[in-house]
């Protein structure tokens, strides 16, 4: 159904002029902005460093109060870069800053997993405590080899055990045991403009948390059902990325990119109704 990567796309004529193939970090070069981010990261340590050695030599300092500064500084770092360099794409990395300070969102990124399949790299999500994984099709297309990373439990490796091509989404299982994992809704519904998040691995990141807004559904060539529009910050890896409401619940999941007439630059969207009635 797709290219290999990120952004899918489709035989038909009609598709390929809606679905974008490109990177959409255009901004800067995705590991020019990854050298960028590290080497300030060290910065701030080494500063963090020096001040503890100062602090030590003068009096005892609990620990913990070290790490707190360490991980305010790196916070306030990143913060910073957008006005420091210019680069407006990077306010992705300043939301999901501030979002990783939410306890909820915490809680919804420790369900999220890295899938690597060969080449290919993208997001997917568990739905049930036993290891079933809810990912795009186009992310794990045509390869034996699969392994999920979830953020505390490890890496697992994985098979596919449901495809559905039609729809863009795969199910994977891994062997575990009270693992995290999200609660998908019973029907994909919403309210124009509604906020939610989606939590993925874009560009060389990941567990990146962001935030945005449901525009509504959108018709696409070599699709029998309508897609969802986000007007959300989505990059490539964002692949599988679950779309959670303000219920905590999945309404569904980000496969693509659009650039529409009207609304611009956007997310796709699978509702997570199209899954749920093909179990």
């Amino acid at each position: 159904m797709s290219s290999r990567g990120e952004e899918p796309m489709n035989d038909e004529e009609d598709y390929k002029r809606d679905i974008i193939d490109q990177d959409l970090y255009e901004e800067i070069d995705e590991e020019e902005l990854y050298e960028l981010v590290q080497e300030e990261k060290r910065k701030a340590f080494e500063r963090e460093r020096e001040e503890r050695q100062q602090l030590k030599s003068k009096r005892p300092f609990p620990k913990w109060i070290f790490w707190t500064i360490a991980a305010m500084m790196v916070i306030n770092i990143v913060a910073v870069l957008p006005n420091t360099f210019s680069i407006p794409a990077i306010d992705f990395l300043v939301t999901s800053a501030k979002l990783s300070t939410d306890d909820e969102v915490s809680s919804y990124k420790e369900s999220v997993v890295v899938v690597n399949a060969g080449q290919s790299k993208g997001t997917g999500f568990a739905i049930t405590a036993d290891g079933t994984i809810l990912t795009n099709h186009h992310v794990i297309e045509d390869e034996k080899r699969i392994s999920v990373a979830f953020p505390n439990e490890g890496l697992f490796q994985a098979e596919v055990v449901e495809s559905y091509p039609e729809i863009d989404l795969a199910v994977l299982k891994a062997d575990g045991e009270g693992l995290p994992h999200l609660e998908l809704a019973e029907r994909t519904t919403f309210e124009p403009d509604e906020h939610i998040y989606f939590i993925g691995n874009p560009l060389r990141f990941t567990g990146i948390a962001n935030q945005g807004e449901v525009i509504g559904y959108k018709d696409l060539s070599g699709w029998e059902n309508p897609v969802l529009m986000l007007d959300a910050p989505i990059y490539k890896g964002n692949s599988g990325s679950p779309v959670i409401n303000e219920e905590g619940k999945v309404i569904a999941v980000v496969y693509a990119t659009l650039r529409d007439d009207v609304e611009g630059r956007v997310g796709l969207a699978v509702p997570i109704d199209y899954y749920l009635n093909r179990k």
